[in-house]
């Protein structure tokens, strides 16, 4: 784990201004890197993510037998096909900090000849994997688990079987799961979600020739022989994204650009509630990349005011409610958000961690199961204080953002882990003109 730090924003009185230009899209990076592994040919990727949790991916992709050429901004990554995994040295698969690579690698290795073991740190080694091991054991997967938490030690089955799946929870990290163990094993897979989550696999897998059907919440996938190459550009991560929308929305002044965000209607879901709040955000330059859409964004600072988040556009905007609670501490009236009992189960207790660092920082949150009501004000500045972000990297970003508009220092403990997903946030943010004192 990298050394702890704390950090503060200084209040910015000038507004944030200029232009930006997030890192590569996380979870499309992982995607990205394990679909190329899987197909016959090499693949051309520009604008992977190079972030700890997408490198871990990566690093696992070359011990499974891809060869990877890095080239500035640019990846080529020759793929082994279905039938062609290497047993990565000693059994062991080091995913690091990242579930949504533990949880895809589940379902690869499933299907392969030879026995495998997927661990991380301390953090992903307490996470819930039970979600996916219990209906790939249902597909004939031999898993064993550390009572339902990594590391995942995984034997050879002699073959896995097709699935119809009823999901409980709406986790695009099961479908796509499922969808790579029904591939690797050359059977149909059927899953049905209560919510549609993000879909940046279906989109890839059938941009690869995979053919899959969808209806709803439901993804039906058929057998699939081989996979056609990649040749794509990541988008920038609306996730990553996020943290410097809502800074200029919430500072005075502020008036941003920030170019080709991936707009896929399964994860921007933020941007619409915060146009629902009053935020004056500009959607331009509409276009597709490798199925994906994007979008240039103007940001312009508003003033907000709370909404009711619709239960089925969650699953839509997930990660984005850390600095969603931010936004509606500043936002006049009360921001209600039920339907989030995911958010407990993240790198952190989402939930509990932002809303105990929002009360310090004199904000009134509600906290419930699966959700939270925060009580805003238009008119709020944060007060100073000492806040921690307990090692989840959306949590320490969210609660660094604070410090952009309050009248004194807002320090955040454990901000160690924002190399996870987006290791140039100080850089990017110091450029909009934001100051740091480390």
């Amino acid at each position: 784990m990298p050394e702890a730090t704390a950090l503060s924003f200084k209040a910015v009185a000038s507004g944030l201004q200029g232009a930006l230009k997030p890192p590569g899209d996380k979870s499309i990076s992982h995607r990205a890197a394990i679909f190329s592994l899987l197909a016959d040919g090499v693949s051309e990727i520009e604008g992977f993510l190079q972030a700890e949790d997408t490198l871990a991916t990566l690093a696992a992709c070359e011990q499974l037998g891809a060869g990877v050429v890095r080239d500035n901004n640019k990846l080529k990554i020759s793929g082994v096909g279905l039938n062609g995994l290497l047993r990565p040295a000693n059994g062991l698969l080091d995913m690091g900090n990242s579930g949504t690579a533990m949880r895809l690698f589940a379902g690869v290795l499933s299907a392969q000849s030879f026995a495998a073991t997927l661990s991380g740190d301390a953090s992903l080694n307490t996470r819930p994997m039970s979600r996916v091991v219990k209906p790939l054991q249902q597909m004939g997967a031999k898993i064993q688990s550390n009572n339902g938490s990594p590391p995942l030690q995984i034997s050879p089955s002699p073959g896995l079987q097709a699935i119809e799946y009823q999901s409980p929870v709406a986790s695009a990290q099961v479908k796509s799961c499922l969808l790579l163990a029904a591939i690797c094993a050359g059977v149909t897979a059927s899953l049905t979600e209560p919510l549609l989550s993000r879909d940046h696999s279906e989109r890839m897998l059938r941009d690869q020739g995979a053919k899959l059907k969808s209806q709803g919440s439901t993804v039906k996938l058929l057998p699939t022989t081989s996979l056609q190459p990649l040749n794509m550009q990541v988008p920038a991560d609306i996730s990553s994204a996020a943290f410097a929308v809502v800074a200029s929305l919430i500072v005075p002044g502020s008036n941003i650009t920030i170019a080709n965000v991936s707009n896929n209607p399964t994860r921007a879901r933020l941007l619409d509630i915060l146009r629902q709040m009053g935020a004056e955000i500009e959607i331009t330059a509409i276009s597709e990349q490798a199925g994906e859409p994007v979008a240039d964004l103007r940001v312009r600072s508003s003033k907000l005011h709370g909404v009711d988040v619709p239960i089925d556009w969650v699953p839509g905007m997930i990660d984005e409610f850390p600095i969603l609670m931010v936004a509606a501490a500043v936002a006049s009236g009360v921001t209600r958000v039920r339907g989030a009992a995911e958010l407990r189960v993240k790198e952190s207790d989402r939930i509990a961690v932002m809303s105990k660092g929002l009360r310090q920082l004199g904000v009134r949150v509600d906290e419930y199961a699966d959700g939270f009501d925060v009580y805003g004000d238009a008119d709020f500045a944060f007060r100073g204080g000492e806040v921690d972000g307990h090692g989840d990297h959306r949590c320490a970003m969210s609660l660094l953002v604070c410090g952009l508009r309050s009248k004194q220092r807002v320090c955040v403990l454990g901000t160690e882990m924002i190399a996870t997903s987006y290791p140039d946030f100080i850089a990017d943010m110091r450029a909009l003109g934001a100051d740091l004192d480390e």
